[in-house]
């Protein structure tokens, strides 16, 4: 492993964070955990699902959001990757920001990606409770949320190999889903499968390519942008593994095809072969809709499966990746020192914290869904946004300094830096000003604006008291 021209602070461990109680996270993730945790992070609920109503306003041309949003993640992912593989960090992108810029940058981003990964273990429980609820009528949707959010953190707790076992199978699971539907499209678009080949009659013939303006592909944009969130958990993992520089630059190396074949592939299969204008779409899923068009049978049934597994695959996720933030957040002195403690290599009060706060949003959501959950909801929406751009100006300053300091470290290289990264900056810069353009997107800014007001506020403070207590010392 490539050594730093640094050694690491007095107290620290390799991963960036200090010790807690004389023990370590554990190194138990394998390069196969990896491997299928890289894989399956880009095949969630929200491409199943959510990726409907994109469709719906965005007409074929939503092949071209998917294209415009997987650029900028490529980007995101591969300077994230040169960061992570220089220096791996169980609380990634948050440990190299309070470096480059300050505590309080750290504090905010870190803080906010928390947030992020929790409510959506909230968002994620519900829907899976609602699923099975279809399944099982007799058994209330909230027992089965609760035995979810049990189930998922008690495997937590544990050992994290217990999370890359999960992560694996569930992987597997999407990624053979997903496989099988290009195969299944494929055919169809070429007349094997369904009623003849359509050619491009469903991309044309209806509207044209770009049925409702730049309005509607702003729209599509968006709701492509926020599906590709969570992809960074991979670099947090990585810290975990036996061999962190080498995984996470491998993780990060595949990135580019698995974006083009997942996402931009599907997309171009499903408005090829239905009509964007297919309410069904929304209401069932544009994966749902093609199977069933193409005659396959129990294609509903099938993709409710594959569905739950996303959303109790994104929950397991999100567990770890809040719970490992947490801990090397509060490890840093940015957070309760309480939950820094480490038994069995496993930052057990940072799961236990991490639970109960998704678990308090599933409750808000039950007793305020439109006050408290909906401004937890709109926090979310715009946190990854935030987390990429501290990204950019992170890896901007980085990447430098390593050039000066160690450039044997820098294993993985961003493209064409820094012109690529400035690029990356102003398109993240670009969708959060055409968030302003609608309201529902507006609400989400207001919202998340509070909560990096507040969250840097406090970083601040905490950074201005700490440097006047060295001072003073």
């Amino acid at each position: 492993m490539a050594r730093t021209s640094a050694p690491p602070a007095p107290g620290t461990t390799s991963t960036g964070t200090p010790p807690s109680d004389g023990q370590q996270l554990s190194r138990g993730l394998k390069q196969r955990h990896l491997s299928m945790i890289a894989l399956g992070g880009v095949i969630g609920a929200g491409l199943f699902v959510g990726s409907g109503a994109g469709i719906a306003a965005a007409g074929p041309a939503i092949i071209l959001a998917f294209t415009l949003s997987g650029l900028l993640v490529m980007m995101i992912m591969r300077m994230l990757g040169e960061m992570s593989a220089a220096r791996p960090a169980s609380g990634s992108f948050s440990v190299h920001a309070e470096k480059e810029i300050g505590p309080w940058a750290g504090v905010t981003a870190g803080w906010m990606y928390w947030v992020m990964l929790c409510c959506g273990v909230a968002a994620e429980a519900t829907a899976a409770g609602k699923i099975m609820n279809g399944w099982v009528p007799g058994v209330s949707a909230w027992i089965w949320v609760g035995l979810f959010m049990v189930f998922f953190c008690a495997s937590n707790l544990t050992a994290v190999k217990n999370f890359g076992e999960f992560e694996f199978w569930f992987a597997a699971v999407k990624v053979a889903a997903i496989l099988a539907f290009l195969v299944l499209g494929t055919l169809g678009v070429t007349g094997v499968l369904g009623d003849g080949a359509p050619g491009a009659a469903n991309l044309t013939g209806q509207g044209g390519f770009l049925p409702n303006g730049t309005s509607g592909l702003i729209v599509g944009l968006l709701a492509s942008v926020f599906a590709y969130g969570g992809l960074e958990t991979v670099t947090i993992a990585a810290a975990e593994s036996d061999d962190p520089q080498k995984n996470v630059a491998n993780a990060v190396r595949t990135a580019v095809w698995r974006i083009a074949i997942f996402y931009i592939g599907s997309m171009a299969l499903v408005v090829t072969l239905v009509s964007w204008k297919d309410p069904s779409i929304v209401d069932n899923g544009p994966y749902v809709t093609v199977l069933q068009h193409l005659g396959v049978p129990g294609a509903g049934t099938i993709m409710e499966v594959v569905v739950l597994i996303a959303l109790l695959s994104a929950m397991n996720a999100n567990i770890y990746g809040s719970s490992r933030m947490a801990y090397s957040l509060v490890s840093r002195g940015q957070g309760p020192k309480a939950l820094a403690k480490v038994g069995g290599g496993v930052p057990r009060m940072a799961v236990l914290a991490s639970c109960l706060f998704g678990f308090g949003a599933v409750l808000a959501g039950k007793f305020w869904p439109d006050t408290v959950f909906t401004w937890l909801m709109n926090t979310t929406g715009v946190a990854i946004l935030v987390v990429w751009l501290f990204i950019c100006i992170v890896q901007l300053r980085m990447r430098r300094r390593l050039e000066r300091e160690a450039p044997e470290l820098l294993t993985v290289k961003m493209w064409g830096f820094p012109y690529l990264t400035w690029v990356a900056m102003a398109a993240v810069v670009g969708i959060l000003g055409l968030m302003t353009t609608t309201e529902g997107n507006r609400e989400q800014l207001y919202a998340a604006g509070v909560l990096v007001a507040l969250l840097a506020g406090a970083g601040l403070l905490k950074q201005r008291r700490d440097a006047a207590a060295a001072h003073q010392g």
